[in-house]
């Protein structure tokens, strides 16, 4: 094994033991010792790729961030099924919306959440230039949209014990039913776009 790709292999199992480290504990709880003795290395080694525990947090961020956009892809024109989407991918990985959800709590505003802010700004952009092409209704501000719709679309992944806890009040208790909720209630606030199909002859 070349040095080169001995270090990958360390930086990656550092990584690996971060997330995992940071969905359970949170930024301020997480500890870099027992990152690195997850990850089978030293702490000096560690602060040899990271300098801080909140660096590397932002790195592990900057990942999910990215998985999680190309698994959801927001479609503007589309955010019913964005939603269910976005639903879907969290439902799958609770960790990860543990992780981000740390992220938002602990960190707001912080330089280290660049990757939170670029993203907001991106599907903010999307969204806008939608309204513009008729496709969305303009009199909501984009962040508005984009708030609802991901605060509909994540009601589930953290609290799915309240369906059992309200018995047989609940007239389906299956996920499938979660889902078609997120989307409908999407739905309601911002309809998908129709293709108009040509004018009557």
């Amino acid at each position: 094994m070349s040095p080169s790709t001995s270090a990958d292999s360390t930086r990656d199992r550092i990584v690996t033991a971060a997330r995992a480290e940071f969905a359970r504990y949170g930024i301020a709880g997480a500890r870099i010792t027992r990152i690195a003795k997850a990850a089978r290395t030293s702490s000096e080694r560690l602060y040899a790729y990271f300098r801080s525990k909140e660096e590397l947090y932002g790195f592990v961020s900057e990942q999910e961030m990215a998985a999680v956009a190309e698994a959801t892809r927001l479609d503007p024109t589309d955010l019913p099924e964005y939603a269910g989407r976005v639903h879907d991918y969290f439902i799958r990985h609770p960790d990860r919306f543990r992780l981000m959800s740390w992220g938002r709590m602990e960190m707001a505003g912080d330089p280290a959440d660049l990757a939170t802010r670029e993203t907001v700004r991106r599907k903010v952009e999307q969204l806008h230039r939608a309204q513009e092409a008729g496709q969305l209704d303009p009199s909501w501000e984009p962040i508005d949209i984009l708030v609802f719709v991901n605060q509909i679309a994540m009601a589930w992944p953290s609290q799915l014990d309240l369906v059992e806890a309200a018995g047989d009040r609940v007239r389906d208790p299956s996920l499938a039913a979660r889902r078609a909720a997120v989307v409908a209630a999407v739905q309601r606030l911002f309809p998908a776009a129709v293709e108009k199909g040509p004018a009557p002859g």
